[in-house]
């Protein structure tokens, strides 16, 4: 699915011609882009890399936008009505994705999923704690809790950093006085 994903994010800024023309020269094919196949970080990241040099963006801004994308192509997919189950705001949201993983995780056995901790919430900003044995994607999840935040109509800044035990992930709302 995610490679799927990828695909159509390459279409929407290229248009089929393009990305069919793309793909063939880097030896992409229909087997690429099984919706429920497993495919390593390296393809995955080798496919995205391929999609940020056409559109030249350095490798953390397609990953960012990857992440965006992701909450809509995922929306529009049969996982749409877990992700309108997740929570009906920001931070249920967030605190339901290990729950949400688990139950992609049952579908997809060999998937690596992270996990996700509220470590602390209130009215201006929320803290996350991101733990994955997949390194570098960062800027994808920012991307992604970016993209959620907007389905909840908030406006958020949103850094991170490493800490111990992973990445925190420190999103700042930002508040419209009327």
């Amino acid at each position: 699915m995610i490679h799927q994903a990828a695909r159509d994010m390459a279409v929407a800024h290229l248009g089929e011609a393009e990305w069919e023309a793309l793909a063939a020269s880097h030896g992409l094919s229909g087997h690429h882009f099984i919706g429920v196949d497993y495919y390593s970080d390296a393809d995955t990241l080798s496919l995205v890399n391929v999609i940020s040099k056409r559109l030249s963006l350095p490798i953390d801004q397609a990953l960012y936008e990857f992440g965006r994308f992701w909450i809509t192509f995922a929306g529009a997919s049969a996982y749409g009505r877990v992700l309108r189950m997740a929570g009906d705001d920001l931070e249920s949201f967030i605190e339901n994705l290990d729950r949400m993983h688990a139950s992609i995780k049952s579908n997809m056995p060999l998937a690596s999923l992270p996990s996700f901790q509220v470590l602390e919430s209130d009215s201006r900003h929320i803290q996350v704690l991101y733990v994955s044995e997949r390194d570098g994607l960062e800027p994808f999840v920012q991307g992604i809790l970016s993209a959620v935040a907007e389905r909840f109509d908030e406006s958020v800044t949103i850094d991170y950093g490493a800490c111990p035990d992973g990445v925190v992930f420190e999103i700042t709302r930002i508040i419209h006085d009327a």
